[in-house]
Order: structure tokens, then C-alpha cells, then sequence
């Protein structure tokens, strides 16, 4: 099954990159294995995916070790400052970074263990109260003060865009994304690139390709619906 839906999304992405005369080497799958069984993930993995994204920091940790060395891990959910130490020499990149104090710590784990963490700031586009991620007046500031702390690079922005039935309705969503990162690289900020834009998911990916992402982050459209019946609290 995880095979042929890898196929599937591959097909659209290609699609959609050629609408847009862009590459498909421009654009990360990254499969979202939240919730979802090792033997899963693996069959993923031999069908070519090697990234894959994690809400929770408990059941990152568990599936890093039982999974090849060569799979790159992304922490896509809300990160408690009290857990940022479980992961910061685990992960790939961390997509959540939402406030200034979550950057601090962030930046204190990374010097204690030597390591620098790809980060990307969370903006929240809608303005949605159920969603994190810093709004879009304060972004600014937090990219220009989380540039100064050693540890960490900033890499770009993410986002979340709304619960929509036509993923046309966040087209203007993914498109403010990409002005506000054109926006941002254009000030030249030391340690601030804009290389990457995460955005779009299983409903919208495509849309979110047209409009500049650079990666997506698809969960459903591989594995399939979620199964939340044993789903344990993280640490």
C-alpha cells in the first residue's frame, strides 16, 4: 500500500513542480510517521523516503534507534523548552521554533552537546488561536534575535496552513509565506538563510509546491489514516 501511495504523491508533486517550471529535486517529501508503526516507517524507507517527520518527542526518541542511520529526522510538532535536550543531536531540523525563549534553549542544549540545529521559525498565517507558531508582525524580531545565539541556524519558515476542503482556499496563505521569506533573505541578517519553506500537507501539497515549498510534509497520503487508540502521553 505505502508503496503505491508514495507513487501517487510523487506523481503529484512532479506535477506540480512542472506547472511551476520547477525542478523536483527543489522539493522534500517528508513522510509524517506520527502515530505509526515502525514496520511502516521501514516499508517507507525501502520504498526510497528518508525523511520522516515526528510530533513527539517520546516517540522520536524511541523509533531513532531502530530505524537506519541514514533517515533524517525532522520534529514537526509544538516543542516544550523542557524537552528540547531529548533532541537537539537527534534531529535533522526542527520546523517549530515559535518564540524567542524556545530558541534560547534550544541554542543552550546545542552549545552543551557541540552540535549546530537547523531550525525553521513557525508562523501562524490564519492567526488561528488553536495553532502555535509567532504571528506574522512579530516575526521579524524573533528571526533577527534568534539569529544572534550560537547553536543555531536558521533555515527558513513553516507554517500550518488551515483545515480547508479545497486546497484552493490556502493558496494565499502558502503565497504570504513565500513573500514574508523573500521579505526576510532580502535583509541580509548573518545566520538567517531562506532556503527552506515547509509548508502544504496531505490535502494541499500541491498547491503549496506552486507557491514556493520547498518541503512538504505528508502523513495521511502515505500511510493512511492515523490510528490514535494506543497513543501514550509524551515525556
Amino acid at each position: 500500500m505505502i508503496r503505491e501511495n508514495l507513487a501517487d504523491v510523487e506523481k503529484r508533486i512532479e506535477e506540480a513542480c512542472s506547472r511551476r517550471g520547477r525542478d523536483r529535486s527543489q522539493v522534500t517529501l517528508t513522510a509524517v510517521s506520527k502515530t505509526k508503526p515502525l514496520e511502516l516507517l521501514r516499508e517507507a524507507y525501502a520504498a526510497g523516503i528518508r525523511d520522516f517527520g515526528e510530533n513527539k518527542v517520546q516517540e522520536l526518541t524511541e523509533k531513532i534507534p531502530c530505524m537506519p542511520p541514514d533517515v533524517r529526522w525532522h520534529m514537526i510538532g509544538h516543542l516544550q523548552r523542557n524537552k528540547v535536550k531529548y533532541i537537539v543531536d537527534q534531529v535533522y531540523m526542527i520546523h517549530s521554533v515559535d518564540s524567542l525563549r524556545l530558541a534560547e534553549e534550544i541554542s543552550r542544549e546545542a552549545v552543551k552537546k557541540q552540535v549546530t540545529v537547523r531550525i525553521l521559525i513557525e508562523v501562524n498565517m490564519a492567526g488561528e488561536e488553536s495553532k502555535f507558531g509567532v504571528r506574522q508582525e512579530e516575526l521579524i524580531s524573533l528571526v533577527q534575535e534568534a539569529a544572534k545565539l550560537p547553536g543555531i541556524r536558521i533555515m527558513g519558515l513553516m507554517t500550518v496552513a488551515p483545515y480547508v476542503e479545497n486546497a484552493e482556499d490556502n493558496r494565499l496563505v502558502f503565497r504570504n509565506l513565500k513573500q514574508l521569506s523573500v521579505d526576510i533573505a532580502s535583509k541580509n541578517i548573518d545566520n538567517v538563510s531562506m532556503d527552506i519553506l515547509s509548508m502544504g500537507m496531505t490535502g494541499d501539497y500541491a498547491v503549496a509546491i506552486e507557491e514556493g515549498a520547498t518541503c512538504v510534509r505528508v502523513g495521511t497520503g502515505i500511510f493512511g489514516q492515523r490510528d490514535y487508540t494506543n497513543r501514550r502521553p509524551d515525556i
